[in-house]
């Protein structure tokens, strides 16, 4: 029972942290995605408003989760080595778990399925901040400059986009010069949202050919539980 509460302690705050970028991705300020209605309630007060319930609940569940492993090692922790009676204290805390953690993936998968992604609003955002100078440096130590002076000429670079209302994309190869003589034509390309993306390419980033293949994997994991659940099913129910 406790190992099963601690793997679904970290599941539930897995989901609680996603519900937190669900939450501030689907706001007005970030508009980066969109939950459909069936997943949503609206406020009691703003009749404009859409609630992201689903993703709120969980994160509040999660506590929860959270307080009944806490209140079962609490039992457990002053007991001799065989059966008392205090243990009659697992149950309830254990079947609310199991009917919490059922609830918020069941629900959950639901709200992912109905969610579009704003793609565009997204990438306009990107193209309007400074996301992409850890790129430059690294532009710059290929080139031969020692990081910390990389990290140096990004600094003031941007401080320079900041005061001319600029951001990196926006400069010409006259003003990346007048902060290293090492830009040369390529560093436009070397610092597009596209490239900077693709190039996290190790094991688990974000490149689109990391994410393809993390999809494989996440697809090969799911067809071995259902070939597991399948095998339970048919020798113990």
């Amino acid at each position: 029972m406790l190992e099963f509460m601690s793997f679904s302690s970290i599941l539930m705050m897995h989901l609680s942290r996603l519900s937190e970028e669900i939450i501030l991705w689907s706001s007005a300020e970030f508009q980066f995605i969109e939950l459909d209605d069936a997943h949503c309630t609206g406020s009691s007060i703003m009749p404009q408003k859409k609630n992201p319930d689903v993703a709120e609940l969980v994160r509040g569940k999660t506590g929860r989760v959270f307080g009944n492993q806490m209140a079962l090692l609490t039992v457990a922790k002053g007991l001799p080595l065989a059966y008392n009676k205090d243990l009659q204290e697992d149950k309830e805390g254990l079947f609310d778990t199991i009917d919490t953690v059922k609830f918020s993936l069941l629900i959950y998968a639901g709200m992912l399925r109905g969610m579009k992604v704003n793609g565009k609003r997204m990438l306009n955002t990107l193209r309007h901040d400074f996301s992409n100078a850890t790129d430059m440096a690294d532009y710059l130590v290929k080139k031969g400059l020692p990081f910390r002076q990389a990290h140096e000429v990004v600094g003031k670079s941007v401080r320079y986009c900041i005061e001319q209302d600029k951001t990196l994309t926006d400069l010409s190869l006259e003003e990346f010069k007048q902060f290293s003589p090492l830009f040369s034509d390529d560093i436009l390309e070397a610092i597009t949202i596209e490239t900077c993306v693709a190039a996290r390419n190790s094991y688990g980033g974000t490149s689109p050919k990391q994410v393809a293949m993390a999809l494989v994997r996440g697809q090969k994991s799911l067809e071995e539980q259902h070939s597991v659940l399948d095998t339970y099913r048919k020798n113990v129910l």
